[in-house]
């Protein structure tokens, strides 16, 4: 590699770990420490008309907002470089360059608007400055897409164009794949620059496997300090300095980009980490964005397998772009799976007929109401159903089972108690590691699918109970939610991630559930709850 030059992206793609708001002191810091190194590119951050100045951001509005961010600091031999989103900062917002601490600009380009992006790029050239267009998720285009976006560069002659792994969903095959398509069609005083993200732990591989390729052409590789950024992050800076002076005969300062993890980066990472993660894994595994395992996880009623298996049903055209009304409505048809439940249903009858059914639920109040839970039973010696989870205080009759994860956590459990007469009612989509449940009911049956969050676990087993004909029910440990998390549970591990975004709403609409069922069933609560004063 006769040509090889590294670009930092820490201050731009490393914003997305804490909002850019790196302070001002830090982003000096950063800024020098990387021209100390020897960096070729430094990237200061966004320019987007939509934000307002903040000194302390790396998201600014305009180029005067660079100029003011970085006045007076000396750029060494590196060349720096800021990020447009192509439409979020307009031609007037952008000065000239020989009036601009920005030597040059990159753009990201995105399928959707590629060829309006290119012509953006012309304009900025026109004003003077280094472009590099960023085509962002390569992964998108097919080859004959690629040819043609390449053919559309060659017309515009930005400085450099980039294979950009935006999801990080490349191998080293796949990289080599791009790398030779592009090499062989792109203009050679055209440079070709790589951005990968670590979803799959292969940023730094990756980098290395183009380093080691035969071109003519400049090869520039992005990394970040310690390889902060979007997502699982980017290839680590110091990784890059150190390969590069090993093998390219470079002469990168590697310790000042460890002072600058030292000094800032550390901090920011004990508060907010980023890096390889088991969401980044999931969604780079069935080429789809971030967020869709997020928003998985986040219910946490699916074992990771039951999550693997639904994004994989995610369509191709919705893949790279988050459609939360697509992902929601696979989640519900992998839950819905439907069974004939009535032979299940009547025997729960003829075992609950004229008894009194104690339910348990996992809030704070069964530590701290044990005792009156304690003489209850004694007094009244009902049937106790616990709802996915097992009270070791309280001998159970039967556990009810709606959501995967919590069975995946309880399965040992589970098994130490097949001894015992402890019986499970569970949910059709909810799948047994071995034989067989109890009783299966039908999940479709028992889910309000007008409500946020259709499968809320005590709305559903008050209906089952309702469907098998029992009429006295006493609530402990059904507390309602506060808004804030942490604290809604008596283990903290089983706290939901969205509860404190719904705490109001699931009061609300748990409290109206059991108001409408006490019209049929008797109702009572043996601990206190919020649903009894909503």
């Amino acid at each position: 590699m006769k040509n090889l030059k590294l670009l930092d992206c820490t201050l731009r793609d490393g914003g997305f770990v804490n909002n850019w708001e790196f302070g001002h002191g830090c982003i000096v810091n950063f800024f020098e420490r990387s021209v100390s190194a020897g960096i070729d590119y430094v990237e200061t951050g966004f320019l987007d008309e939509r934000e307002a100045f903040d000194i302390n951001r790396t998201m600014v509005p305009d180029t005067d907002g660079m100029n003011e961010v970085f006045k007076g600091l000396e750029k060494g031999n590196s060349k720096v470089f800021g990020m447009i989103d192509f439409g979020t900062c307009s031609l007037d917002r952008i000065c000239d360059a020989k009036d601009s601490f920005l030597d040059g600009i990159r753009v990201m380009v995105k399928k959707k608007t590629r060829f309006e992006a290119l012509e953006f790029c012309g304009e900025l050239k026109k004003k003077g400055y280094i472009v590099f267009a960023q085509p962002v998720s390569i992964t998108g285009y097919t080859d004959e897409e690629l040819i043609d976006l390449i053919e559309h560069i060659n017309k515009v002659r930005p400085d450099g164009t980039y294979i950009v792994d935006t999801y990080g969903l490349l191998d080293r095959t796949k990289i080599l794949h791009y790398f030779h398509l592009i090499d062989a069609h792109l203009d050679k005083d055209i440079a070709l620059g790589y951005h990968a993200h670590n979803n799959f732990q292969l940023a730094y591989s990756n980098s290395m496997a183009l380093c080691e390729e035969e071109t003519d052409r400049t090869l520039i590789i992005d990394g970040s300090a310690y390889g902060i950024g979007k997502s699982a992050g980017n290839c680590p800076l110091e990784l890059l300095t150190m390969y590069a002076n090993e093998h390219y005969g470079k002469n990168y300062d590697t310790n000042q980009i460890l002072e600058m993890i030292d000094s800032g980066i550390m901090k920011i990472y004990e508060k907010s980490p980023w890096g390889y993660q088991m969401q980044y894994y999931l969604c780079a595994s069935n080429d789809c964005h971030p967020k869709y395992a997020q928003y998985l996880l986040q219910k946490k009623t699916l074992s990771v397998a039951s999550i693997n298996d639904i994004l994989k049903g995610i369509e191709k055209k919705e893949s790279l772009a988050f459609n939360q009304a697509h992902i929601e409505k696979l989640y519900m048809d992998y839950q819905n799976k439907e069974i004939n439940d009535t032979s299940d249903v009547k025997a729960l009858n003829e075992a609950l007929s004229g008894k009194k059914v104690l339910l348990l639920g996992p809030g704070p109040s069964m530590g701290k109401e044990e005792q009156k839970i304690q003489a209850f039973v004694a007094k009244n010696a009902p049937v106790v159903i616990a709802i996915n989870y097992i009270p070791e205080e309280f001998h159970v009759n039967y556990i009810f089972l709606s959501n995967s994860k919590r069975y995946m956590q309880l399965s040992t459990a589970l098994s130490n108690m097949e001894s015992s007469d402890c019986k499970v009612i569970a949910t059709s989509n909810v799948t047994p590691a071995k034989g067989s449940f109890d009783y299966s009911v039908d999940y479709s049956g028992l889910v309000d699918m007008n409500f946020e969050i259709p499968d809320n676990s005590l709305p559903m087993l008050l209906r089952l109970l309702e469907k098998a004909g029992v009429k006295n029910i006493s609530l402990a440990g059904f507390d309602g939610y506060e808004a804030k998390s942490g604290v809604n549970y008596r283990d903290a591990g089983m706290e939901y991630e969205f509860v404190a975004d719904y705490a109001v709403k699931l009061n609300d609409y748990t409290a109206g559930v059991i108001k409408e069922l006490g019209k049929k069933i008797d109702i009572e609560f043996v601990t206190r709850s919020k649903y009894e004063t909503v």
